[in-house]
């Protein structure tokens, strides 16, 4: 759902940071709705439901418990609103963007039991366009300086590129690698078409990122699911 909120609202909401920080780093829902109710929402809602500003910025903290209560909007405190995780913010981004970015598998999970999408795409012109959360992860996870750092050095010693691809599958098994992997897989899981997305990083010649999400796309592999691709695109592998 596009965002339309009016800029004032995300204003107000911006105005009450200070208030708010402490708040959401104590995951507090008691004190959170205290809040909402001495505001009235304002700046935190608008048109009968949670701004998605509110819903991404609690992501941020990731804090569970006030995002839960909002998702559910059952607490008489809200005055029968909720959160909606599909709604984009003014950022062209969701929620689950947030939440792929700072690899919160909690967050992740409770967003997608209460009906958030995997599949939704960043959208506008101050955010690189198109991206599913399964790049985010992706991506993130291979500009995190473990990674990086050991992959230069070892880049730097030899020159056979099978050393390089031996050595980044080393890395990937490590455990700390093991919660950026687990939210790639998370996400896979619930991505449409991922072989294609797989694809498509070979296809381009990334080959750190192919390396990453190829173990989350081993269940589709072995199910026998195979994307659309190109009859072009095959040909220039076959």
């Amino acid at each position: 759902l596009p965002s339309l909120v009016p800029r004032w609202v995300s204003d107000t909401f911006l105005e009450k940071y200070d208030e708010l920080e402490p708040i959401l780093v104590k995951d507090s829902v008691w004190c959170f709705l205290r809040l909402f109710v001495n505001c009235a929402g304002k700046g935190m809602s608008w048109d009968l439901t949670i701004t998605a500003q509110t819903l991404t910025f609690i992501v941020c903290f990731n804090a569970l418990q006030c995002a839960k209560v909002l998702l559910e909007g059952m607490a008489p405190e809200l005055y029968g609103m909720h959160a909606n995780p599909n709604c984009i913010n003014q950022y062209g981004y969701f929620a689950l963007h947030e939440s792929a970015e700072r690899f919160s598998v909690d967050m992740i999970k409770l967003l997608l039991r209460h009906g958030a999408s995997a599949n939704v795409r960043t959208v506008g012109n101050n955010i690189i366009e198109n991206l599913l959360l399964l790049h985010v992860a992706v991506e993130n996870t291979c500009l995190h300086k473990y990674l990086e750092d050991n992959l230069e050095d070892n880049l730097s010693r030899s020159h056979n590129p099978l050393d390089y691809i031996y050595k980044l599958i080393h890395l990937l098994c490590l455990p700390e690698m093991k919660i950026f992997l687990d939210t790639t897989r998370l996400l896979a899981e619930k991505t449409n078409n991922l072989l294609q997305e797989l694809w498509n990083y070979i296809e381009d010649g990334k080959l750190i990122q192919s390396a990453v999400l190829l173990p989350a796309a081993q269940e589709q592999i072995r199910r026998g699911s195979s994307p659309k691709i190109n009859d072009s695109s095959k040909k220039k592998w076959v």
